[in-house]
């Protein structure tokens, strides 16, 4: 087992980093016409077509978090945390047929503008406010440093800053393309991150299977992994009993079984692919049954995910508990990594480039967001008003630069704690103080006429104030046993409400709250949205795709309960 890259690793590196640097710059030189046009830089306005748009939010999506984190709970946990694939791809078939129509009929081009129109601008300060703070101190630094740290660790330990910064630098160059560069990059990213993660899944399915005496057989290897850890493979994980080890708590307290797909879960999804200007963008510039099918494409994707993803971490816990698996390092986090070192040459430097592709993507997605974001939301509005097209882009450039500049020094020495915790549940935590409140404010303001600037506010503040009570402090102020909520021991000599719970209860709170205050004010707000039935039609091949989404799930569901 070579635990070092070789010069065909190397060289099929450097061929995909061409590839995807003589794409871009091709794409780039074709729009560079259009280079200080505004709407064309930030959202590539009807240029996308819809495999680009699936391809760029699929390739957006899978990070860091993903590749390294979600194989880390893989390990962990098991299939259950595929739950967060799979119910993404029903999020986005809901995101599709019911949420971008109310964006394109309003042309809404950034999650802010759409808070303005529906809202205030107060409020649509404030989120604006959120989400920078959130795309670059939770999102941009977690993807950047996971991925440092993974792709450090297959080419010896000790160019961890130099993998950071050229990362960074890589992702700088595609993004100061704008959309147009971005999106279409990442239909070669995509390609190349689904190769090699099926290239990593299929090795380590017939490493395990070699392992175990059957030989280079993948599905043996699979039928192993069944049989060596059943209990990887339910998705419902058993609520804790007093004979319960701590293990197993942890496991619930990341994933508490049903109680997860009552709200957590959905809230989760349904504000990440519904409310979220990093993935909605991609769509905002198309017409309807263009975004409709690219993103309906993204959640048939989806459904592949867990198997480049997931399986790898599973597959690392069944070689890592028959003593298989000595360069296991890092934790949970450290299985991906761990099972890349069984890759023969060439095929290793196709896997980091894969991991790398996944990476770069989501990096360049998220600084174009937040260089839209604080360009027309923040500097057009409130610093430059008088702004013309090329100092717009210009500025959105600086933005650019100046975001991934901020996450390489955050992440220079970990000084968020990143490392520390589960690079995936990291993220989905953090973004989950949030994620109640902001999709409250959506949901209420899309589809109920009443609901008022002043409760979106509120809704807004309540939320945030809600998730943060339930996640840190409740357990010690009303006591782990209530009618609301059980807390579990977290191992730390606390008790710890899974957050999942959290995110629900913050949720349907934020939204009595919200609908008491609508209550108060006229009964159809001025600015609230004209909704018709045909804005909600779907043509027949639509319908089509997302049947067949929904059967799948189903399937899988049914095996693996």
């Amino acid at each position: 087992m070579n635990h070092q890259l070789t010069f065909a690793d190397y060289a099929v590196f450097l061929i995909y980093f061409v590839v995807v640097a003589w794409y871009g710059y091709s794409v780039y030189r074709k729009r560079k016409k259009n280079e200080h046009d505004a709407k064309a830089y930030f959202l590539a306005e009807g240029t996308l077509t819809w495999w680009a748009i699936g391809a760029s939010l699929i390739a957006s999506n899978i990070s860091a978090e993903q590749f390294i984190g979600m194989s880390g709970e893989g390990f962990f946990l098991g299939i259950a945390v595929a739950a967060y694939e799979w119910i993404a791809a029903i999020a986005l078939i809901i995101v599709a047929v019911w949420f971008i129509p109310v964006y394109l009929k309003n042309n809404i081009y950034t999650m802010p503008q759409f808070l303005t129109q529906r809202y205030n601008d107060s409020t649509a300060l404030i989120m604006a406010v959120f989400w920078l703070f959130l795309y670059v101190f939770v999102n941009l630094t977690s993807i950047l440093y996971l991925g440092a740290v993974a792709i450090n660790g297959l080419v010896g330990g000790e160019y961890l800053h130099v993998i950071m910064v050229g990362l960074a630098l890589f992702a700088l160059f595609i993004s100061l393309g704008g959309m147009k560069v971005v999106a279409y990059t990442d239909v070669i990213q995509v390609a190349v991150l689904i190769i090699g993660g099926l290239v990593t899944s299929y090795i380590a399915l017939t490493t395990v299977a070699e392992y175990f005496g059957h030989g280079s057989d993948a599905w043996a290897g699979f039928a192993t992994l069944m049989k060596e850890a059943p209990e990887h493979f339910h998705m419902m994980i058993p609520k804790p009993t007093a004979a319960s080890s701590q293990t197993d708590i942890d496991k619930y307290l990341t994933f508490p079984g049903m109680l997860s797909y009552v709200a957590g879960i959905w809230i989760i999804n349904l504000n990440y692919w519904g409310c979220n200007q990093y993935i909605t963008q991609r769509a905002l510039g198309a017409d309807l049954q263009t975004a409709r099918t690219g993103i309906l494409f993204a959640g048939f994707l989806k459904l592949l995910m867990p198997l480049i993803v997931m399986l790898p971490g599973i597959a690392a816990f069944v070689l890592y508990q028959n003593g298989q698996l000595p360069q296991l390092v890092g934790g949970k986090d450290g299985a991906y990594s761990a099972v890349l070192a069984f890759l023969p040459t060439g095929l290793k430097g196709l896997s980091v480039a894969a991991l790398t592709a996944a990476i770069v993507a989501s990096l360049a997605g998220k600084v174009n967001s937040i260089s839209t974001i604080y360009t027309l939301d923040i500097h057009k509005k409130y610093i430059h008003k008088d702004a013309d097209e090329r100092k717009q882009v210009n500025i959105g450039r600086i933005a650019v630069f100046a975001s991934i500049l901020l996450a390489v020094l955050f992440t220079w020495n970990d000084v968020l704690g990143i490392g520390g915790v589960g690079g995936f549940t990291y993220i989905q935590k953090y973004t989950g103080f949030i994620s109640p409140g902001v999709f409250a404010m959506f949901l209420l303001g899309m589809f109920w006429k009443r609901t008022t600037g002043t409760a979106a506010i509120v809704g807004l503040l309540t939320g945030f104030l809600l998730s943060v009570f339930f996640n840190e402090m409740a357990p010690a102020v009303l006591g782990s046993e209530t009618l609301l909520y059980t807390a579990y021991p977290n191992g730390k000599g606390g008790f710890e409400i899974p957050f999942h719970i959290c995110m629900g209860l913050a949720f349907f709170l934020t939204m009595a709250v919200m609908i008491l205050v609508s209550l108060a004010g006229p009964k159809v707000n001025p600015k609230a949205f004209e909704l018709d039935k045909d804005m909600f039609k779907v043509k027949p091949q639509t319908m089509v795709l997302i049947v067949v989404t929904l059967l799948i799930i189903a399937a899988l569901y049914v095996k693996f309960w």
